[in-house]
């Protein structure tokens, strides 16, 4: 059974894959594209919509924060308001070596709790009531390693990168489907291989369901690693499994929460109203009994 080290090894070498993997994506259609709807051919298209892309995601990026707690509907709480979370985060950033984060609340009687920020020194953990009052000490311990591990571990930046190869990729697919497709006046189109086309059109027209799908294994992959990384700075794993098994019984509805966010969230605050193999592909975290199993093993 791996170890956390060997489990922290793995996902930081899968996450290399996947966004190697976007890369990749985003250069083949910018070559099809060029190469068989344009008349200069080639990658023209891809600088121009790499910066739109960029432009939107750095805005995102140094507001992300800011517009999450906002949606979340989360206040800033000082010591004095919630001193014994303070205690319990100021002595999880010391184990973790990280800067203290702020801490919000949400006033919600579900359990969850989740972080934000762009980088350890604007990081910012947020509870729910629910989850403060009603998860015992070590295992409310474990739920702030866990989003210590997300800020220490840089998740947000990586989410963030791979929201604008994920936009890239829709913003390639929309300017050819709106009428590229048809344009009779490029040569290239009429010179182009039959089934070289066909495989292209079909990758192009999938390609933003194909880009969103890994965005969210990535997300679950994360997920993984920051359980691992939490059992590392407690040492202690049972008291995050504990806190998964009391959160994953909770049938409380965050009413907050969103679909823009639920990915954020230390479990998914939405539930789902499908199939089990179809709500495990499209789901932003991994399941709850995999996650409490692999803690249980370390």
């Amino acid at each position: 059974m791996p170890n956390i080290y060997q489990n922290i090894d793995s996902n930081k070498r899968q996450t290399f894959f996947v966004v190697t993997a976007f890369v990749v994506v985003v250069s083949a259609l910018g070559w099809f594209i060029g190469e068989f709807f344009t008349e200069s051919g080639g990658l023209g298209l891809i600088p121009f919509a790499l910066i739109f892309s960029g432009v939107s995601g750095l805005l995102s990026y140094y507001n992300s924060d800011k517009i999450v707690l906002s949606i979340s509907g989360a206040k800033e709480v000082n010591f004095d308001e919630a001193p014994d979370v303070h205690k319990l985060v100021e002595n999880m950033s010391i184990a973790s070596g990280l800067p203290k984060p702020k801490v919000y609340i949400i006033d919600d009687t579900s359990m969850n709790a989740f972080a934000t920020g762009r980088d350890p020194e604007h990081g910012v953990i947020c509870f729910t009531t629910g989850i403060i009052q009603r998860l015992e000490k070590r295992e409310l311990e474990g739920v702030i390693a866990h989003e210590m591990s997300h800020i220490g571990n840089y998740d947000i930046r990586l989410m963030s990168i791979v929201s604008v190869l994920v936009g890239t990729i829709t913003l390639l697919a929309d300017w050819f489907t709106r009428g590229r497709l048809y344009r009779s006046s490029n040569k290239r189109n009429s010179e182009g291989s039959g089934l070289i086309l066909l495989i292209g059109v079909v990758f192009l027209i999938l390609s933003p369901i194909i880009a969103t799908l890994i965005k969210l294994a990535l997300s679950r992959n994360r997920e993984y690693l920051a359980d691992s990384t939490a059992a590392l700075i407690t040492r202690y794993p049972a008291g995050l499994a504990g806190a998964l098994k009391k959160l994953t019984n909770d049938e409380e509805i965050l009413e907050a929460a969103n679909g823009a966010t639920a990915h954020l969230y230390i479990v998914s605050p939405i539930r789902a109203g499908i199939g089990r193999g179809a709500a495990n592909l499209f789901s932003t975290h991994p399941p709850i009994e995999e996650r409490i199993r692999r803690l249980e093993s370390m």
